[in-house]
């Protein structure tokens, strides 16, 4: 029999959304038990550890010591919708990223990352100019000049940030549209594809998240003032202030915000907040237009469909794995987790029913 890790518990409890008290009910022990049993006090005996594993998913064996883990607090993380969320889903959150470290950490023992660029944060107080700068450095170190960014979560990945996108289930869906963090050392960005599964959210929110670990690397999270810098960055970054000051219009023209729209990337909306920030229309013009657009809404682009936002790192880290001989069941094995996990936080998981054959 293995030595129990109890924080291992803990992590498959959070990712099942369960508190105590209903992992408690369906394994058939007492909340205080599982309580004990995650603070380490006592052990669970093996005719209820199978049940603790039936009941939270996991095989007997993820519960072993002896495996890389390290903890996440929510304090620690940067979350873009904070308020939105639920306690469970943010215990959630956390304990994917705790995941997504875990399976990264083992693939760079047969493959190297690409080094972290990240530069130092701008001296300064903090507000919108400290954001511009930091935006206008990062594209200067990722040499981008001031040109519309295409395949940003890609640009993302190849400047050593591992990113994954969050698998989604009823529970968390349409609830945090991302979130990150510099606990592990490399840092982690987790995109969740909201109930509208639109492109533009999606890479302004990963422009977003990358504001804060740029910016805010050492603050308190969840604090008002971070995440309108996060924005503050994320817009300079898409759409700088030099380029959009001399293309945006200065008239209300839908016909050239959809244009310029798809050459940046980045929606109408957004463009029409910048012609406010920028001094080009007035707050009046802007609420119109946000009153037309609601009149009038876009039709979103689903994320998949575009491959430079998916995040793909972490299935090429395998694949280049895979050819010295490491398979999806060999790792799993190794994170005594059950493959499918893998393949899920891989992006390599097959989601459509299965077809069984009644003989």
């Amino acid at each position: 029999m293995f030595a129990f890790q109890p924080d291992r518990l803990r992590q498959a409890r959070q990712l099942a959304l369960l508190t105590k008290t209903e992992v408690a009910k369906l394994s058939g022990v007492t909340p205080t038990a599982v309580g004990q049993y995650e603070s380490g006090v006592s052990v669970p005996r093996p005719d209820t550890l199978a049940k603790l594993a039936m009941a939270l998913d996991v095989d007997e064996e993820f519960f072993a010591a002896g495996r890389p883990l390290l903890r996440l607090e929510v304090g620690d993380t940067y979350f873009e919708s904070l308020r939105a969320t639920t306690a469970k889903q943010r215990l959630h959150a956390t304990a994917f990223a705790e995941q997504l470290w875990e399976i990264s950490h083992a693939l760079e023992t047969y493959v190297r990352f690409p080094d972290v660029r990240l530069p130092e944060t701008p001296l300064g107080s903090s507000g919108p100019e400290r954001a511009q700068r930091a935006a206008q450095a990062v594209r200067a170190a990722w040499g981008l000049g001031v040109e519309p960014m295409g395949h940003l979560v890609s640009h993302i990945e190849s400047n050593g940030i591992v990113a994954a996108l969050a698998p989604r289930t009823e529970q968390t869906k349409a609830r945090i549209d991302a979130y990150s963090t510099l606990t592990f050392g490399r840092p982690l960005m987790v995109l969740t594809p909201d109930r509208a599964d639109d492109v533009f959210r999606h890479r302004f929110s990963a422009a977003h998240e990358l504001g804060h670990l740029v910016l805010h690397n050492g603050e308190l999270t969840g604090d008002v003032w971070l995440e309108k810098e996060a924005d503050a960055f994320a817009a300079e970054f898409l759409t700088p202030s030099a380029v959009m000051a001399g293309v945006l219009p200065r008239r209300l023209n839908f016909a050239q915000l959809t244009e310029l729209s798809e050459r940046w990337g980045v929606s109408v909306k957004m463009l029409v907040f910048r012609s406010q920030e920028l001094g080009l229309i007035s707050e009046s013009t802007a609420r119109r237009a946000y009153i037309r657009l609601a009149q009038n809404p876009v039709q979103h682009r689903p994320i998949r469909l575009y491959e430079g936002e998916v995040p793909s790192m972490l299935k090429a880290a395998f694949d280049l794995a895979e050819t010295g001989g490491l398979t999806q069941v060999g790792l799993a094995k190794q994170l005594g987790w059950k493959p499918r996990r893998v393949r899920q936080i891989l992006g390599d998981d097959d989601s459509r029913p299965r077809l069984v054959v009644i003989r």
